[in-house]
């Protein structure tokens, strides 16, 4: 009589115990065929070698190299540097989590960001901060406004997409050329001057990369047009904010929204926090629900398991 095989472990580091009931649930909905037994991260009754799968936020360094047969790594997030922060990471596929829901709120987000800085938000939260009535209009619409994305993944188009749809005058940039209709594509490093010189709104959605790390610097913000605003939700990496403040303390810059930091959360005592033309985030701008999640990566599982490779797959040589 054989004994029947025990079901594979999926790991889950994210939102902690109290989440645990809502993570079953949503992978009993999705992937009941696959006999996965959900656990949570910190549960010492789990046997490391039944561990098969992982989805996670912030592993401890190390941890990923305790479990001898671990097939693949998923994401909690659409980026992956918490995962790659481990020394000790074994050489594993890591999944990222980009799901429509993702994108739909990536979208509505920088959106919302664009129509903030075009309508002076900021003007008009300091004025209700002073209890102040001052009246006073902006210079354009939306239709007389040039918006750029910096990286045309599956999230950048969805947030160009949408501003296009709005009437936004809308380009993008990516390291290699695409191509999308309504959309003026610009690639690779030399065309990002002339990218730059036609943008009144940029918006930064790259990969973190050691090409992107602080490409938003003093010199690349020269090149954006004297009122042109700033909205980062890519990487705290990409910004150098003491470039991005003495930019907007001079003018040359409107305003800026920023939702990610190189240190999280954000130092009480950071200036940007007190910038009377920034609008802080925390790291708010597309985080998909427990089921939308639990929905993505029962498809990369059960693709894994059928011997196919999962969407969303990290590509290690192109930092994305």
């Amino acid at each position: 009589m054989t004994t029947p095989a025990l079901a594979p472990v999926l790991l889950i580091k994210s939102g902690g115990a109290a989440a645990l009931a809502e993570w079953r649930a949503s992978f009993h909905e999705f992937a009941p065929g696959l006999g996965l037994d959900v656990r949570a991260w910190d549960d010492p009754e789990v046997d490391p070698a039944r561990v098969q799968f992982v989805l996670v936020w912030q592993p401890e360094a190390g941890r990923l190299a305790q479990f001898p047969n671990l097939k693949a790594i998923i994401s909690a997030a659409a980026g992956v540097d918490h995962i790659l922060a481990d020394p000790h990471l074994p050489a594993l596929p890591i999944v990222r989590m980009v799901t429509p829901e993702t994108q739909q709120r990536m979208a509505e987000f920088t959106l919302m960001s664009s129509l903030m800085l075009l309508k002076d938000m900021p003007r008009i939260i300091a004025q209700q901060a002073r209890a102040e009535w001052r009246e006073f209009s902006t210079p354009r619409t939306a239709r007389e406004t040039r918006v750029g994305v910096l990286g045309l993944g599956a999230l950048g188009l969805s947030a160009a997409r949408m501003h296009a749809a709005v009437g936004f005058e809308t380009a993008g940039w990516a390291r290699s050329l695409r191509s999308e209709k309504g959309l003026a594509c610009f690639a690779g490093a030399a065309a990002l001057p002339d990218f730059l010189a036609r943008t009144d709104i940029l918006i930064c959605l790259l990969p973190e990369t050691t090409d992107t790390r602080h490409l938003i610097d003093a010199d690349l913000l020269r090149q954006l047009p004297r009122g042109a605003a700033v909205i980062n939700v890519g990487r705290g990496s990409h910004v150098c904010l003491p470039d991005l403040l003495a930019a907007l303390d001079s003018g040359h810059l409107s305003g800026a929204v920023l939702d990610v930091f190189d240190e999280e959360p954000l130092p009480a005592e950071a200036a940007v926090w007190r910038h009377p033309r920034v609008l802080v985030t925390p790291h708010a701008a597309a985080t998909p629900s427990r089921r939308e999640r639990a929905r993505q990566a029962a498809v990369a599982i059960a693709a894994m398991l059928g011997g196919l490779p999962p969407p969303h797959l990290y590509d290690r040589s192109k930092g994305y």
